[in-house]
């Protein structure tokens, strides 16, 4: 839901208590060995990011990574750093107002967690829900990005929106390619939606339909000879940013940048406010993303 605010001390306790540091493996941070209720789509109707007296002009972000093959070191990076910073750096920088972070994981269609989310939390609870999710790291990525975009257009219900006109922030990062279509079966499965049942629905159904009350950005980690970016670029030509793995420590730099390009502040401003050893790969990271005028602040 979103009540609270994010407190630098309780990171540290929560770092205390999970032993979490700079050698922490992806087993050694997600201990969950099944599938939680609490975070099956099949059994959420709806995830709310509401205003209240602690965030009254709250802003929804959902950030959503691949968690299969090789994308060991990207869960680990966010649970260990990444989410922390970002949310620090909101406070910081104030790129958006009153943040609500909602994490989720995704992987193979044939997987028993094809695709997990948390609940809107405008706490530390962001850090411990993410932490208690199943994280399988096996196989390639499949179609998890969609399913996001989905479950993002057709279970959040948010009142930046509602109320305001103003959409959230959805970001999805992996290192694999959009797949092929998705039946209206599987929709049914993983969602318990019949709406689409008789379908076959294209990945770019699905990024309209989350496009509606979401800015929605890909992050690319990992490109194999350009391949993976440039197949996401087709799709979202003008949304998609880069992360090298070897600079994925920069990965809460290119979402503070890309949520402030977002909400008017100027490229230049956006790459000067970093650490002069970064500002080159950050300026690589978002070279491609473009926000038409008529996308600022709304």
């Amino acid at each position: 839901m979103g009540f609270g605010s994010y407190r630098a001390r309780d990171w540290e306790k929560l770092k205390t208590s999970r032993s979490i540091n700079t050698s922490s493996s992806v087993n050694d941070l997600f201990r969950n060995q099944h599938l939680d209720d609490k975070y099956d789509p099949l059994k959420i109707n709806v995830r709310e990011s509401r205003d209240s007296a602690d965030s009254p002009d709250s802003t929804p972000i959902i950030i959503g990574f691949d968690d299969t093959g090789s994308m060991g070191y990207l869960a680990q990076e966010i649970a260990a750093n990444s989410l922390n910073k970002t949310v620090t750096e909101i406070y910081d920088k104030h790129p958006v107002t009153n943040p609500h972070v909602m994490c989720a994981a995704y992987g193979n269609a044939g997987d028993i967690a094809p695709l997990q989310v948390t609940q809107f939390e405008a706490d530390i609870k962001i850090v411990e829900q993410l932490l208690d999710l199943w994280i399988v790291l096996r196989g390639r990525g499949d179609s998890g990005d969609p399913l996001l975009w989905y479950f993002a257009a057709k279970h959040t219900s948010i009142d930046s929106f509602e109320k305001r006109g103003k959409k959230g922030f959805l970001f999805t990062i992996g290192d694999d390619t959009i797949k092929a279509p998705i039946s209206g079966a599987f929709i049914k499965e993983i969602f318990g939606d019949e709406e689409y049942y008789t379908k076959t629905i294209q990945p770019s159904e699905f990024l309209e339909m989350a496009r509606e009350k979401y800015h929605v950005f890909h992050i690319v980690t990992k490109p194999l000879n350009g391949k993976v970016y440039d197949n996401w670029r087709r799709l979202m030509p003008d949304s998609t940013a880069l992360v090298l793995s070897n600079n994925i420590k920069d990965l809460y730099m290119v979402i503070i940048s890309i949520m402030q390009l977002v909400n008017g502040m100027s490229r230049d401003d956006v790459i000067s406010q970093w650490p002069a050893d970064v500002r080159k790969a950050i300026r690589d990271s978002i070279k491609d993303i473009k926000i038409a005028p008529a996308d600022i602040s709304k």
